[in-house]
């Protein structure tokens, strides 16, 4: 009970704390301590009509307290003391604000420029998502140590760069917004399809990556790209029931898409079909339109390649990657022809990187299946499965390899 609280609350308390005192290591330290002292007392007494009144005024106690009794914060301790006693800081419980204003300063807070991109992941799952340091090691596969290290390293980076609890300036805006978007689609990446271990989906992370994005399109709705994000995430996590059977991952062509959830689907449609006709069209917003063209087909056969090709073009122009270019690879190969995607994805056997990524032999493999070379599909599947560290993604290509082998 208490943590459903705490992951619903915990960034508001923190924005409220932030309001008044400024330091992130600080106020997350306070907030935390309040969580500990809620988890003994409403277990007891039961929880408070107003939760998150409570936890702002005993994280408040407990930060005045440390201030107080830290000599070296004695000057910090004076500002906010004149500050309040000035009118120029309003209480840290003060209602009289907005949630999701409060939400983007903190979001935009945690994604500083000055953060590499993991420590801003790391934070936004600390601050934002109310996620503790063991629950964010254990989703990237790091011990608890590792985290919190990284967690004191990226408050320490953000006391150094002097960053506060407000809004950039309408120049930096769009860039911090863009970090934001980056995060929330990592995160949500990595909750859709783990990159390594047992699991194929983490569902904590990859609901959270949604919650986030969808308070983000709250505070800024006018936001095509951050609208375009969302509904990629919602038409993406709709197939989520139909991708493993048994623990065993099942490929978008073989799932049964009665088991998809058709109200995400209708939600993320209904966002697309607001914001494309609006003007520029960004790489999620493309994104989200091929998620949709796959969630409107009732077979992959029946899928509409053609347009789907068109769109993975347009992305190769506005956002050009090596993984568009994977996906591109088996549009065209189910459009136009497999040789086709062949042509595309030869260049890719020449980066380095993508050489040692797992989808580019898998997705090589598919083609070759599709042409009919066996042996050469084969050896793809293989050197897909030495490559990836995730369980079930090793188990689907090592079965393909079975299936293709003579008998």
């Amino acid at each position: 009970m208490v943590e459903d609280v705490w992951r619903r609350e915990s960034p508001h308390v923190l924005a409220a704390l932030l309001r008044r005192y400024g330091d992130l290591g600080d106020c997350e330290d306070a907030a935390q301590e309040a969580a500990e002292a809620a988890a003994r007392q409403w277990d007891r007494d039961g929880v408070p009509d107003n939760p998150r009144g409570w936890l702002i005024r005993v994280a408040s106690r407990r930060l005045i307290d440390r201030l107080r009794a830290d000599g070296a914060r004695a000057g910090r301790e004076k500002a906010v003391a004149q500050a309040r006693d000035g009118g120029l800081v309003p209480p840290a419980d003060d209602p009289h604000h907005d949630d999701a204003d409060d939400t983007l300063r903190l979001l935009l807070l945690c994604c500083h420029p000055g953060l590499s991109r993991s420590s801003q992941v790391a934070l936004t799952l600390h601050a934002v998502a109310g996620l503790g340091t063991a629950q964010i090691a254990a989703a990237y596969l790091v011990p608890e140590r590792t985290m919190t290290q990284r967690l004191t390293r990226a408050r320490a980076a953000l006391r150094a760069a002097g960053a506060v609890f407000e809004l950039p300036t309408e120049a930096e805006l769009p860039a911090r917004v863009a970090a934001v978007l980056d995060v929330c689609h990592l995160l949500f990446t990595e909750g859709h399809t783990r990159a390594g271990g047992d699991a194929l989906v983490d569902s904590t992370l990859a609901d959270e990556a949604i919650r986030l994005t969808r308070q983000l399109h709250l505070a800024i709705p006018d936001h095509d790209e951050v609208a375009g994000a969302l509904a990629l995430m919602l038409l993406t996590h709709a197939r989520t029931p139909a991708r493993t059977d048994r623990g065993q991952l099942v490929p978008l062509a073989e799932q049964d898409r009665s088991r998809w959830d058709r109200q995400y689907i209708a939600e993320g449609v209904r966002i697309l079909e607001r914001v494309l006709p609006r003007g520029h069209v960004g790489r999620f917003q493309l994104q989200a339109a091929v998620a949709a063209v796959h969630a409107e087909a009732t077979t992959w056969e029946g899928t509409d390649w053609r347009q789907i090709c068109l769109l993975y073009g347009m992305l190769a122009r506005v956002a050009p990657s090596p993984v568009v270019t994977l996906n591109q690879a088996v549009a065209v190969g189910m459009a136009i022809g497999a040789e086709e995607g062949l042509a595309l994805i030869r260049p890719l056997l020449d980066d380095p990187a993508m050489r040692r990524h797992h989808r580019t032999y898998a997705v090589r493999a598919h083609l070759l299946e599709m042409t009919g070379d066996v042996a050469g599909a084969i050896d793809g599947y293989r050197q897909a499965a030495r490559l990836t560290t995730s369980m079930p993604e090793q188990r689907y290509l090592n079965a393909r390899i079975r299936d293709l082998e003579p008998r």
